[in-house]
């Protein structure tokens, strides 16, 4: 039995699927085939049935992922805490909303940089809900996030500020000059949204749906450049929050009614050991957002 081996079911029990375990881990489908057969030859075992091209464990393959489960956090945990005793500076792994990345995050790692330049960090793009499902499966040790996520009570969090969501239109869209617009009005409107694994996408599509109505989506996008260049063109409205793009003359933000305010934060795995790099990185937001809070 190898950890490799164990990671690679672990995925596949995960996501019920060789495919999709194989695209996450970025290796090949044979690869986390042949390490399940070896399992099931070593341990004589049976560990999945399939039907419709859908893994399921079988009662025997539960219990091993419980078992596999256990013992790979472990590996995880005692490695962290041998890095921290042989004085190695682990990297600080922070996924990251591509939109929020915009709001004040820079100038935070800049400041964090400055007094702790030994410590790495390493920055990695996705929506919220993707960002905040990788923590949890420890492949991210913090995720700045929009924390109005489903299971945010099965992690950590520090709320770092509260912003709200305008519509954002060119100066020649026919509602600029509408001092707000309410899901009525904006029911046949081409729209255009944040990538579906954004936790601002569920809420705006919920909120409609709330309404009777189905957005009208003309593009899912998380750059910013794109957004704005959908907007400048006319093409389309956005929702984006009220502090991006600011001082921009091409853009008219237009509140929301109702209004629709949402929580960012920094979120982190429950009961896991942090390392010191990541312990020193949360102490530091806390500290620096202290002062807007």
């Amino acid at each position: 039995m190898k950890i490799t081996q164990l990671e690679y079911f672990c995925a596949a029990s995960r996501y019920h699927s060789i495919t999709q375990a194989a695209q996450k881990l970025f290796v090949t489908q044979p690869a986390i085939s042949t390490a399940i057969r070896e399992l099931e030859k070593e341990f004589s075992v049976r560990l999945f049935t399939r039907s419709k091209n859908r893994l399921s464990l079988t009662q025997e393959g539960e219990l091993f992922y419980q078992k596999a489960d256990i013992l790979l956090q472990s590996i995880e945990q005692t490695s962290q805490e041998l890095r921290d005793l042989g004085k190695e500076i682990a990297p600080v792994r922070i996924g990251i909303p591509p939109i929020l990345s915009m709001i004040f995050f820079p100038e935070m790692l800049v400041e964090f940089k400055k007094i702790h330049p030994d410590i790495p960090v390493e920055l990695f793009e996705y929506g919220s809900n993707r960002a905040a499902a990788l923590v949890q499966e420890g492949l991210m040790d913090l995720a700045l996030v929009n924390m109005h996520f489903y299971d945010i009570d099965k992690v950590h969090s520090h709320n770092i500020l509260t912003d709200h969501i305008v519509f954002c239109v060119s100066p020649e869209h026919h509602l600029s000059g509408e001092s707000q617009v309410t899901i009525e009005m904006l029911k046949n409107e081409p729209l255009i949204m944040y990538n579906t694994d954004s936790v601002q996408n569920t809420t705006l599509t919920t909120l409609f749906e709330s309404f009777g109505y189905h957005p009208n989506v003309i593009l899912h996008a998380s750059q910013i450049y794109t957004i704005r260049g959908f907007i400048s063109k006319n093409l389309a409205g956005a929702f984006l929050y009220s502090s991006v793009l600011t001082h921009d003359p091409e853009i008219i933000k237009i509140p929301v009614v109702p209004r629709i305010e949402q929580e960012i934060g920094l979120v982190w795995k429950k009961g896991t050991y942090i390392n010191n790099s990541v312990e020193t990185f949360i102490s530091f937001t806390r500290k620096y957002t202290g002062f807007w809070n």
